[in-house]
């Protein structure tokens, strides 16, 4: 069964197509790295958002772009994928499975992973599990959790359960309940004062 929609082809698309100048800059910024002409602390900026926007758009081209049948997605590169997207932000995520799982399988955890992270605004510890084929476990560790349910309602009944318009920012959630429905599963999730668990059932 085919999990791809007209979204997820759109998606994998805009990364496709902007992936390749944001080489195109870093590849100039080592240039000029190497010609020794241009250092200081606005080269250091340039470079480190370029490295930023390149870990985002591979994060981002798996959990939203297409993930067609029989792909498989080495663990090294969604663990690589998970700590580069983090790499500038107060989060300290860890992607413990060590085998290589179907792209679908990851597109489904790294879904997980910003819902999960909307919930910590001052950042946190996210670790992600696999209990079984299938079966997905995020939990987070963070001294403030602020989970807003009429958003995390959409995971198990839809974007209408909001009762308004979603958020750019709340795609995450809408993209999580549509895979979860094609998939057969279900998200569940419990909230305590200082930590956050997510499951598939």
């Amino acid at each position: 069964m085919s999990y791809v929609s007209l979204a997820d082809l759109i998606g994998s698309r805009l990364c496709h197509d902007l992936i390749n100048p944001l080489g195109a800059i870093g590849n100039g910024v080592e240039l000029i790295d190497m010609t020794g002409s241009a250092k200081g602390p606005e080269m250091d900026l340039i470079r480190d958002a370029v490295r930023d926007a390149q870990a985002r758009i591979r994060f981002f081209r798996i959990a939203f772009g297409a993930s067609l049948k029989g792909q498989m997605l080495g663990a090294p590169e969604a663990a690589m994928a998970l700590s580069d997207y983090f790499k500038s932000s107060r989060m300290m995520p860890d992607w413990t499975p060590k085998t290589d799982l179907p792209r679908i399988e990851v597109k489904f955890a790294l879904l997980m992973v910003l819902c999960a992270e909307s919930a910590l605004p001052m950042g946190g510890a996210l670790t992600v599990a696999q209990d079984g084929p299938g079966q997905w476990r995020v939990t987070a560790d963070a001294a403030r959790i602020q989970v807003d349910d009429r958003v995390w309602q959409v995971l198990r009944f839809g974007p209408a359960a909001l009762e308004r318009d979603l958020r750019p920012a709340e795609v995450q959630f809408a993209a999580l309940h549509v895979l979860a429905e094609q998939m057969d599963r279900t998200v569940n999730y419990v909230e305590t004062g200082d930590g956050l668990t997510m499951t598939t059932g």
